[in-house]
């Protein structure tokens, strides 16, 4: 691993992973107790993640973007017993972690600093004391264990943790690794959190393979092209946001030459996105895939499809089973729309501690043999997509973000795509908001990439393109989309934002 000029290889890796378990042991960690590690990206972060694994305990990544009430959330909500940050990060959660109950003991980086931390928790010990040496025990553990909760944000309510075992990890990293080629000789840039699976599965496809892993927090989106030169990374991660912004820059002769693919996920990427990454990366595989935390990653489209299906999500990834269903778990027939149902070692083991929302998405798989008498789950992702005759798959949107409006079923992400195609636009988000008379009225943000694009120019291209009862009601031009803490775009904060647009004469801005 390679971080700030610093490197780490991976037997000093794997002898302070070992060193980081027997200080958890030490510390009073018990088999499947929650760790949460709560940094930026570094070598202790990794160490802390994989170390927690080693001792038979539950890592639990927190973004370190979180502000000290939704890090509070996480803590109670996983019972954290251990929480590894910096001393900043521990004073400033220093009117919180009192209300943590199951907080045992905070493992502070910068312990000569930590005279500033109060009440905590019961024990603050250094980074240097936790890495005590070898000698810890051994813990048995098998595949089906579990070995992390990630946090991840629904349509409503507080994050919710999703719980993923070894096997998860492993048969990931195996599945991506197949189709993406990865060698001991790559060198990824991981600059999407750790706290995200799209993320975590940076290390885990690097580990599975002995390839090099940059770790990054950027700032600006030229930072991420300058380190893609400067590490001479072969294969990079990130998400639409992201994509949209380094598609319209200038690429170093460095990074052209350099970079072998390029993947994104977590979201749709516009057509003009790929299209013009194309254009500036000739040598360059791209990867669009789908994928939920639920199910860590589902289906992708290898390159070679691209400019015949810019549009699809592709195929199952290996060993996985994909399907898309009617509501009785038959399968759809060639372009019918459908919810993608995921089956497989993918599939994560549900949600943390909640028994209501884990019998929701995770149902017995579709078409099972008789005779079983215990059924396999799988992830009902409440996403829905339709298949062509070739097998690809068209993602339409989630069933809860389907705008109902005059009788009629729209997803957002067919006038999403239409808007994107606008001179002007980099990223376009369509709404369906309370509307006394159509039941739901669509809103259109666009995010401008000039100050030349107004509200007359974007729905004036939408008449020519979409049927009546698709138009939106209202355009809205911002220069900024709200994003999450993994990079997605916001879509709930912006329906709080616009709630009330059909309800006055004019939009908010």
């Amino acid at each position: 691993m390679l971080h700030k000029g610093k490197v780490l290889t991976y037997s000093d890796l794997d002898t302070a992973v070992g060193q980081f378990a027997t200080g958890l042991q030490r510390l009073g960690i018990t088999p499947n107790g929650r760790v949460a590690v709560y940094l930026p990206k570094q070598f202790e972060t990794v160490i802390a993640l994989f170390g927690t694994a080693a001792a038979g305990g539950v890592f639990v990544p927190v973004n370190p973007l979180l502000k000290p009430e939704q890090v509070a959330h996480i803590l109670n909500d996983s019972d954290a017993m251990i929480l590894v940050t910096t001393a900043d990060r521990c004073i400033s959660l220093d009117g919180v972690l009192p209300a943590c109950p199951a907080l045992k003991t905070v493992i502070v980086l910068e312990h000569e600093r930590s005279d500033g931390v109060s009440n905590a928790a019961p024990r603050v010990v250094s980074w240097q004391t936790a890495l005590v040496g070898t000698g810890g025990a051994d813990v048995p553990r098998i595949d089906s264990d579990m070995v992390s909760i990630l946090y991840t944000s629904g349509s409503s309510g507080p994050p919710k943790g999703v719980v993923l075992s070894h096997r998860n990890l492993i048969c990931g990293a195996r599945s991506v690794v197949a189709y993406l080629n990865n060698q001991a000789s790559d060198r990824l840039l991981l600059v999407l959190p750790l706290s995200f699976d799209y993320g975590l599965s940076q290390l885990t496809t690097a580990f599975l393979v002995g390839a090099s892993v940059v770790l990054m927090d950027y700032l600006l989106p030229n930072d991420v092209l300058r380190a893609v030169a400067r590490y001479r990374v072969t294969g990079l991660a990130a998400v639409p946001p992201l994509w949209n912004q380094l598609a319209e820059r200038d690429w170093p002769a460095e990074a052209v030459e350099g970079l072998r693919y390029l993947t994104s996920s977590g979201g749709t990427m516009p057509i003009e996105t790929t299209r013009g990454l194309t254009e500036r990366l000739p040598k360059t595989d791209i990867f669009l895939m789908y994928g939920l935390t639920e199910a860590f990653r589902s289906t992708f489209l290898p390159p070679e499809q691209i400019s015949r299906r810019p549009d699809s999500i592709g195929r199952p990834i290996p060993n996985a089973d994909v399907r898309v269903v009617r509501p009785d778990g038959s399968e759809c027939a060639v372009d019918e729309p459908g919810e993608i149902v995921h089956r497989g070692a993918l599939v994560a083991l549900g949600y943390w501690r909640d028994a209501k929302r884990t019998a929701e998405r995770f149902r017995p798989a579709p078409d099972q043999p008789r005779g079983i008498t215990v059924p396999e789950l799988a992830v009902w992702s409440g996403d829905r997509a339709r298949r062509d005759a070739d097998g690809f798959l068209y993602f339409l949107g989630r069933d809860d973000a389907m705008i109902k409006t005059s009788g009629y079923r729209v997803s957002p992400d067919e006038i999403e795509e239409v808007a994107s195609r606008i001179d002007g636009v980099r990223q376009a988000v369509a709404l369906g908001l309370p509307h006394h008379r159509l039941g739901q009225g669509i809103l259109l943000v666009v995010q401008a990439r000039t100050d030349r694009l107004d509200e007359t120019l974007v729905l004036s291209h939408c008449r020519a393109h979409l049927p009546g009862f698709m138009l939106p009601e209202r355009v809205y031009v911002a220069d900024e989309l709200p994003l999450t803490a993994h990079g997605k775009i916001d879509r709930p904060a912006l329906a709080d934002r616009f709630a009330d647009a059909f309800v006055g004469p004019s939009v908010a801005p």
